[in-house]
């Protein structure tokens, strides 16, 4: 009787466990890269806080989150966050629309700009609203974590810096799923030999 009320148990958490964060591929297999009709791919996917975007690129590109403004302008220069690394993953971390931008000039208007909508993590996921951070760049790498402060030039032609506080942070998004299927096949494999 104990392990059919522990099997119930396991079986509900298995159901419950596998409903976390999405991992997008920004333009799937073409990446991110000039050409591309990011509205398309983006049409026909829900992505919600705590979901992540996965920018892949060559050599000669940025992935910038901008302002609407900044966005619709493909104004360059006044990037929120920046990353060249040729592999960026952006957790969504808030709810509302967040633009993306290649930070070359031309690369935007030649169409490399993206609008996502995030939607708000569902209650069963456990992130709560009120949530005050926003969404950050993250470059997974060899292990190590580093934080630049990237430099750009204004209108006047001066160039600021601005922090980088936020821009780099672990991997947990990308590690989250696979804890969420080992739990899984854990859950399973404890109800079958408990039967």
């Amino acid at each position: 009787m104990a392990s059919s009320v522990l099997g119930v148990v396991f079986a509900i958490l298995v159901m419950v466990v596998p409903s976390s964060a999405t991992v997008y591929t920004v333009g799937d297999t073409s990446g991110w890269t000039m050409g591309v009709d990011y509205s398309t791919w983006t049409s026909g996917k829900t992505f919600a806080v705590g979901d992540s975007l996965v920018f892949n690129y060559g050599g000669g590109h940025t992935v910038d989150e901008v302002s609407a403004s900044d966005y619709n302008t493909c104004t360059v220069g006044n990037a929120i966050t920046s990353d060249s690394s040729g592999a960026t993953t952006v957790a969504l971390k808030t709810a509302g629309t967040h633009y993306y931008i290649c930070g070359v000039v031309g690369h935007c208007g030649s169409g490399m700009k993206l609008a996502v909508t995030v939607k708000a993590a569902s209650s069963s996921t456990g992130s709560g609203s009120g949530s005050t951070s926003t969404s950050t760049t993250t470059t997974p790498s060899s292990g190590t974590t580093s934080s630049t402060t990237p430099s750009t030039t204004s209108p006047s032609g001066t160039t600021t810096n601005k922090p980088a506080s936020n821009m780099y942070e672990s991997a947990s998004a990308i590690i989250s799923p696979i804890g969420a299927i080992l739990f899984t096949l854990v859950a399973f494999f404890v109800m079958v030999f408990s039967l």
